[in-house]
């Protein structure tokens, strides 16, 4: 299965306390929701991605934040199922590649969007999805790369989504909103069962 048909909802979290990696994983689970993206942007995001891993085995968890070669082959060490690229240097994706696990490139322009086509990539992360123009920018590219899909990150939320989603060439969005609070397990499973819903027809 491709990783953007996994769910319509991406969760995009930043982990501060590991201790709370397990607890909001199976929140997310019990919410229908079983991927989940750690951003590593923090100390405690390995420690996290290697909790996830070992411990809720039914949910895929991914290393989001992918900005430097070495951070692709330790979520690779930490149990990481895949990697997720804000933007797309040679290095980086390189280094992903290298993993050999799936990856989900980062691009924000045509252009950018064009190079990673080039390198066969046919699934790609739009961000900085709001700030780069958001449902109509991906519409209005839709015809000229009808061969790409996307899963938009970045300033979406629980009621922008389903315009997203209803987008012929967006297989998934990716939000922060569901673990907003990380700590709460019961807000994010409430959370989870809204977004598990959503669907392309939304």
């Amino acid at each position: 299965m491709s990783l953007l048909d996994v769910s319509p909802v991406v969760p995009v979290v930043v982990i501060e306390d590991a201790a709370h990696a397990v607890p909001l994983a199976r929140a997310l689970l019990r919410g229908g929701i079983g991927v989940v993206e750690v951003t590593l942007r923090t100390p405690a995001a390995l420690e996290a991605i290697r909790a996830i891993a070992a411990e809720v085995p039914e949910t895929l968890v991914g290393a989001g934040t992918v900005t430097a070669p070495e951070h692709a082959k330790a979520a690779l060490e930490a149990g990481a199922g895949f990697l997720v690229t804000p933007g797309s240097t040679d290095l980086v994706l390189g280094a992903a590649a290298d993993t050999g696990l799936p990856v989900l490139p980062g691009a924000a322009t045509v252009t950018e969007a064009m190079r990673l086509a080039e390198r066969g990539y046919t699934e790609l992360k739009f961000f900085p999805a709001e700030a780069a123009g958001g449902v109509p920018y991906l519409r209005s590219i839709a015809g000229p790369l009808p061969g790409l899909r996307f899963c938009p990150t970045g300033g979406i939320s629980a009621a922008s989504a389903p315009g997203y989603l209803a987008l012929p060439n967006v297989g998934c969005v990716g939000g922060s909103w569901l673990t907003a609070d990380p700590a709460d397990p019961a807000k994010i499973e409430a959370a989870a069962h809204l977004a598990a819903a959503l669907r392309a027809d939304a």
